[in-house]
């Protein structure tokens, strides 16, 4: 049986056209889904360029090819600072945007992985809080933020609308 080597690493410019086309299949998963979610023009290229550059992007790769990708920012997300809810803690934070799996590693528990990877990754800063948030139609981030134990805080707005937030404490 051949072993999968699976990496958490910072996205880097070389990847950007990959990262591109993993989210635009992605958004377009998100349309025959009949979510309104990336459905406007964002995420763009300039997106991923920005995340690059600015260190935020990261992917998942499985034995060197990219299969995943996120943008994993630390303290600095404006539109949680009002909630219709509570988040859990009021300190040091990650936030997970944008994840987006290749269509040639769509339904392989990779998701579920990125996210024990980011536990540890945010452990690792010496940060116990993770909070995220996603559309309230989408039913796989719902079940996977449900089954990895995130607590549903209440809603933020972000630029297309109200999104469900959650928050996990990882100690």
């Amino acid at each position: 049986m051949l072993t999968k080597e699976i990496q958490l690493r910072k996205a880097q410019l070389q990847d950007k056209e990959i990262i591109w086309t993993i989210l635009q299949q992605a958004i377009e998963r998100r349309r025959k889904d009949g979510s309104s979610q990336w459905q406007d023009g964002y995420p763009n290229p300039q997106t991923v360029e920005s995340d690059i550059e600015k260190g935020f992007g990261y992917v998942l790769t499985v034995n060197d090819q990219v299969a995943v990708y996120t943008a994993l920012i630390f303290n600095d997300e404006p539109a949680y600072s009002t909630i219709e809810g509570s988040w859990l803690s009021d300190g040091e934070f990650l936030v997970i945007h944008r994840v987006a799996v290749s269509e040639d590693f769509a339904g392989q528990g990779l998701v579920q992985k990125l996210f024990e990877l980011i536990e540890d990754f945010t452990r690792s800063h010496d940060v116990v809080s993770i909070k995220v948030d996603t559309n309230y139609d989408n039913l796989a981030m719902l079940k996977i933020l449900e089954k990895l134990g995130y607590s549903y805080c209440g809603e933020v707005l972000l630029r297309e609308g109200m999104r469900k937030a959650f928050e996990k404490i990882i100690i």
